[in-house]
């Protein structure tokens, strides 16, 4: 989280736990989809309680706390979790669609019809998050399951993207029909040519049939 401290260990310390995580309890064993949010939910709480431990233990690391979004594909299904403003994106059929919600002052204020999304965008609180891991003793993720089709492609990001580079421009790249590591490329050097003025991470993942039809 900008403007904490130490948020880069918090990061860090997310991503490394959940690969602990998901070593120590593997996944296979979550069969259905109660169970899959039940797994992230638990490997979250886990995670929080070790970050919100270390802000409190060490002067340094005071009030240090992340942002996260996550996707698991099984059965044909995605199975998808954030906290904070970090986005999971769908490119399908040439349309891009935002499958998490930010959690961010000025997008309670939309949902409450305070703002509209254009006063939003300009706002001088946008980057205001309400969630974020280790920022509080306990932490909600919001989950989300989708059907997968062929050749979806699923983006993960954090805002040092969707700041810089419109729905537009994203699609635009998507459109050229790169590798996944290509596209990833050509939107943080989007990013960066469009001000780059925060930190920039992007996943990008496309679909195979036999992850569509998967069992």
């Amino acid at each position: 989280v900008g403007g904490g401290n130490a948020g880069e260990i918090a990061s860090r310390t997310t991503v490394s736990e959940m690969a602990n995580y998901i070593t120590k309890n593997p996944i296979e064993n979550a069969t259905n989809k109660y169970a899959i949010v039940n797994y992230f939910q638990d490997s979250i709480d886990q995670i929080n309680k070790k970050i919100f431990e270390m802000a409190r233990r060490y002067e340094q690391n005071k009030g240090m706390a992340t942002t996260l979004a996550l996707l698991y594909a099984k059965g044909g299904m995605a199975y998808i979790g954030n906290v904070g403003d970090s986005r999971v994106y769908l490119y399908r059929d040439n349309e891009l669609v935002q499958l998490t919600e930010d959690h961010t002052y000025v997008n309670t204020l939309v949902k409450a019809g305070i703002l509209t999304e254009e006063q939003a965008e300009c706002h001088n609180k946008k980057n205001v998050i309400t969630k974020a891991v280790g920022a509080d003793t306990t932490v909600e993720p919001d989950f989300f399951q989708v059907n997968i089709m062929k050749d979806d492609v699923f983006i993960l990001c954090t805002d040092g993207l969707y700041d810089e580079v419109s729905k537009e421009e994203m699609v635009e790249i998507l459109n050229l029909d790169l590798s996944m590591s290509e596209t990833c490329d050509k939107l943080i050097e989007l990013a960066n040519d469009n001000g780059g003025n925060d930190n920039i991470t992007v996943i990008s993942l496309k679909a195979t049939e036999e992850d569509s039809n998967e069992q």
